[in-house]
């Protein structure tokens, strides 16, 4: 049964850091490339199918300055965006 709060990085998407924390992740199956920001990478490195989105938020009000109260419905929107577009999904829960 999947676990739906806990979302987890597709293994074959490369992340490729760039300057200034910025970086690109290219999916190898559509050839699609897609540019991080800062606060993007820092959510991508936490996609590992431990990590809820509430500890995701959590962590980025401890690391950023000026969190905006709106940032959990942004960091949703973020997360469900990578789901759609087959860069991130949920693992299944082992029986």
């Amino acid at each position: 049964m999947p676990e739906p709060n806990k979302p987890v990085a597709n293994p074959l998407v490369v992340l490729r850091e760039e300057f200034d924390d910025w970086a690109v992740l290219f999916d190898p199956d559509t050839g699609n490339a897609f540019g991080l920001n800062p606060v993007g990478v820092f959510i991508w490195k936490r996609l590992d199918g431990s990590h809820t989105i509430e500890n995701i938020l959590k962590e980025l009000r401890q690391n950023c300055e000026d969190v905006p109260q709106e940032a959990e419905g942004h960091l949703q929107t973020f997360i469900q965006s990578l789901v759609e577009q087959g860069l991130a999904g949920y693992e299944n829960q082992k029986a």
